[in-house]
């Protein structure tokens, strides 16, 4: 993927740049390598540095307003000063770090409608810095995490939207500020008791929480609001578990409300404390709930096709990332 930018903010005939990546795919705590490639100016130029800055869209309430725009959430500077000579071109590769906690943005190799992400390309000259446009770039799920989502498909979860919220979830330590909510419409065995769903990820090198938010819809007898439910394992622990049992039994109990676990029953078998935690606190992190909706249908194979509902064609994730920052991020 290429984009180039002739850099106005220093005037005609002054350097350009463009910004080429190996991949535009990449998983979380990998990274993204590439090359800047500057264009000689018509004069010699005194570059400061080149910085590459991860961007992405996210959901911001205060007091009784939400808003969105484009978040810079992860900048590094890929090149500090150097004279750039009149006529001699250059290219600096570059090597991006991509956190752990960045949201996913692609799954099956569809993109998840709501979101977007880039990668944006400053270049300071003297004191005046240039931002250039926005480069799009797809993160997809950690093995772990798909593990999850392939649980979702085989269950008969729709696939609704995902954003990204700001803010931290209690109890679980971020590096970032912020955290991706990917919501579903409910399988149809529990269509009419739950209305939503909702996934959050929060990885580090180590381990992945995966925190549930069930909307439970009320009865005529019985409460209904947010209930949430959390797993904290480690990657390889992730690979192991049953996660579409255990995704199961926990939406049974939320429908029941029967003050079941979240998790196992019985000693943890996963070799350290039960990791069920909180399972019908109303203390949800998100709001904004939706109708109800179709599920996946039958289980998948590999759980990939049918995870399409909502999504956003490949061929148009450029157009979806220019549509949702507009000059926001700024």
């Amino acid at each position: 993927m290429v984009f180039k930018r002739v850099l106005g903010t220093f005037g005609v005939g002054g350097p350009s740049v463009d910004t080429v990546l190996a991949s535009t795919h990449c998983r979380p705590g990998e990274y993204l390598s590439g090359e800047v490639r500057i264009k000689a100016a018509d004069y010699d130029v005194e570059i400061q540095r080149i910085t590459l800055a991860l961007v992405t869209r996210v959901e911001v309430e205060v007091g009784d307003h939400e808003g969105a725009g484009g978040m810079e959430f992860h900048r590094v500077d890929v090149s500090g000063p150097f004279r750039l000579p009149k006529g001699q071109d250059r290219a600096v590769p570059f090597q991006l770090a991509i956190p752990w906690e960045t949201p996913i943005t692609e799954v099956y190799g569809q993109h998840l409608h709501g979101m977007a992400m880039g990668v944006r390309t400053e270049l300071a000259v003297a004191k005046a810095v240039d931002k250039g446009d926005l480069d799009p770039v797809s993160i997809v799920p950690l093995p772990s995490q798909e593990r999850v989502l392939n649980a979702f498909a085989q269950l008969g979860f729709g696939f609704k939207s995902a954003d990204v919220e700001h803010g931290h979830i209690s109890g679980l330590h971020q590096q970032l500020p912020f955290y991706q909510e990917i919501e579903f419409y409910p399988p149809p065995s529990h269509q009419g008791r739950i209305n939503e769903v909702e996934l959050t990820f929060v990885a580090d090198p180590a381990s992945l929480a995966v925190v549930l938010e069930a909307d439970k819809r009320g009865g005529l007898f019985t409460p209904g609001g947010d209930v949430l439910g959390r797993f904290q394992v480690s990657h390889q622990e992730a690979m192991s578990i049953d996660w579409a049992a255990e995704i199961s039994r926990w939406l049974d109990a939320v429908a029941e409300h029967h003050g079941a676990h979240f998790g196992p029953a019985g000693p943890a078998p996963y070799g350290h404390a039960p990791y069920g935690h909180d399972p019908y606190g109303h203390h949800g992190h998100h709001g904004g709930h939706g109708h109800h909706g179709p599920g996946l249908g039958a289980a998948v194979a590999a759980g990939a096709a049918g995870f399409v509902g909502g999504m956003i064609a490949g061929e148009i994730i450029e157009e979806a990332v220019e549509g949702i920052f507009g000059d926001e991020e700024d």
